[in-house]
């Protein structure tokens, strides 16, 4: 996506990236380093995501039904999402209403209210949530999965908490969450749009000038993963739903792109990927499987998942491994190889075309010290990859360092 790119620092410290692109629509927002990965506190399970739940309900000056409203009234959305790293709250709108939004994401982020009764409500759908997620084997499957390989690490919490957590939550301990986490030197503010940047910067100078300095935290310890191990749990479904996953290098690993396109190639959207023809187009034993990284500051994973008869589950996991080990032993043609790459780059491509996620990107990048996404750069470091590269990044995949879980 084209157009001028500038970062900035503000005066408190806030870091800032606005991207200049002409069109009818514009996205901005706050992005910090603070996730579920940042709940060591048994106590506080859940907190990231209840406050991202709860920080709609009004300011010490506006009420919920203004906060509501004052983009609703535009067309625009307001949104938030908690991960095990960060919290976003971003809004994207009609062009034209960037001053609006900055300034109420900017209230939000330092002034929440957090009413009792705005929070008994999110509570109930918080619990309703998880009760959903509970009645979801696949997602529990990913959930149980990183309890496993993450174990006696933050990271190995899910994001939603538990329902005796989220019960006890305070209006309080969530104005304290913003005053320790929602600070300027901790985050990113982001904007994609048609307006100059430095007219941006020069609002946002004003619209976080309230935002707390300084986060206070613990800090992360990066994880020590559960050795290979084959784990399965009851859960009274009527297929095996499997999670399968290895340690990659993270965020900043120097091979993440060759390690991205080899679990594109294993699992990747196309139907010619390689677990999809191993495990459904020849023989059928699944309706879905997908292969997918999680990159975190310090750490990742490649996680393969897949659902399937109880009877099939040994003959399926055969396959996956044998799959794996095939792309590791058996270097590709370069013509193969440039066809996965045209193939890879052509859905990044299409990716990029994506406002909304081009700027939440974007803010990531900055708030983890990266480049921000850029197509041209993509594809130099991607068409530079050998047959060589790409077999020795698979062979950090194979079967012998998987953990399996499932859930039967």
């Amino acid at each position: 996506m084209g157009g001028t790119l500038l970062t900035a620092t503000l005066t408190n410290g806030l870091r800032c990236i606005a991207r200049q692109s002409p069109g009818a629509t514009e996205c901005c927002g706050l992005t910090f380093n603070s996730g579920s990965r940042d709940e060591v506190v048994d106590s506080d399970h859940g907190l990231a995501h209840f406050v991202e739940h709860t920080i709609f309900k009004g300011t010490s000056r506006r009420t919920g039904s203004y906060v509501l409203n004052r983009m609703e009234s535009v067309g625009a959305e307001l949104n938030a999402f908690t991960t095990k790293e960060e919290t976003t709250v971003y809004s994207l709108m009609p062009a034209g209403n960037f001053r609006r939004a900055a300034r109420l994401i900017g209230e939000l982020a330092s002034d929440s209210a957090f009413p009792e009764r705005g929070l008994q409500l999110e509570r109930e759908v918080i619990c309703d949530e998880i009760d959903s997620y509970l009645d979801s084997p696949a997602e529990a499957a990913y959930d149980l999965f990183d309890e496993m390989i993450f174990a006696g690490n933050p990271l190995a919490h899910n994001i939603l908490g538990r329902k005796q957590t989220v019960m006890d939550f305070t209006g309080e301990r969530c104005r304290r969450y913003l005053r320790e986490r929602f600070t300027a030197d901790n985050g990113v503010f982001f904007y994609l749009g048609p307006e100059d940047p430095q007219k941006v910067f020069r609002e946002a100078e004003k619209a976080f000038a309230a935002l707390p300095l300084q986060a206070v935290g613990a800090g992360r310890t990066r994880p020590q993963l559960c050795p290979p191990e084959v784990a399965v749990q009851d859960n009274g479904s009527h297929q095996a739903h499997t999670v399968m996953g290895v340690e990659i290098g993270g965020l900043h690993a120097p091979d993440r792109h060759v390690t991205a396109l080899a679990v594109n190639i294993l699992g990747g959207p196309g139907m010619n990927a390689l677990l999809n023809l191993a495990l459904r187009e020849r023989n059928g034993l699944v309706y879905t499987v997908e292969a997918s990284t999680a990159l975190y500051s310090d750490c990742g994973l490649m996680t393969i998942y897949f659902g399937c008869d109880h009877q099939d589950l040994e003959r399926c996991r055969r396959i996956v491994g044998r799959t794996l080990d095939g792309l590791a032993s058996k270097p590709l043609s370069e013509r193969s190889l440039a066809a996965y790459k045209r193939q890879y780059l052509g859905q990044v491509t299409l990716g990029q075309d994506n406002r909304e996620q081009t700027a939440l990107s974007s803010g990531r990048a900055i708030l983890h010290g990266l480049q921000p996404p850029s197509i041209t750069r993509t594809a130099e470091k991607i068409s530079a990859i050998t047959p060589a590269e790409l077999r020795l990044a698979a062979e950090k995949l194979a079967s012998s360092t998987l953990r399996t879980l499932t859930l039967v």
